[in-house]
């Protein structure tokens, strides 16, 4: 009788996790980097909150969890990297495409224009969610495959 290890304990598992992990972290330094990069540009754009304070905070989210992502390596730090990029894309996307005017404190981001900075950030939080989603679904079903063991 030989012991079999769970799906989620092969190898080929455990490289693609670490490669979404790796992909994760990555398009979320790009994503990090092309706001901190641009913050200042866009300090002049505020209604309260300045778009360059805005992209100073994705920033700094972006960073913390591409750091989680590579270093936590828990369910939490993935949902948390999936809803920084997810939000970060939504957000682009909204105002690519439409003039939502000033909400609130936030001032009117709006800006047809597709720039090289903002394709770059839209491909690296993309991939951000796609690796994100992999790693989530994967825990799903490594947990029930370890409680199918136990």
């Amino acid at each position: 009788m030989s012991f079999e290890p769970p799906p989620s304990a092969r190898p080929e598992h455990r490289l693609l996790r670490g490669a979404a992990r790796v992909l994760a972290a990555a398009g979320l330094a790009v994503d990090a980097y092309v706001h901190a990069h641009l913050a200042d540009r866009y300090d002049a754009v505020k209604d309260t909150i300045s778009q360059g304070t805005l992209f100073r905070i994705e920033a700094a989210l972006a960073a913390l969890a591409a750091l989680l992502v590579l270093v936590w390596r828990r369910r939490p730090a993935d949902a948390f990297a999936w809803l920084v990029a997810a939000g970060g894309l939504a957000a682009l996307l909204l105002y690519q495409y439409v003039d939502v005017g000033a909400i609130g404190p936030l001032p009117n981001m709006y800006e047809p224009v597709w720039s090289g900075d903002k394709k770059l950030t839209a491909v690296a939080q993309a991939v951000t969610v796609v690796c994100a989603t992999l790693l989530l679904v994967l825990s799903l079903g490594r947990r029930r495959r370890r409680r199918r063991f136990e």
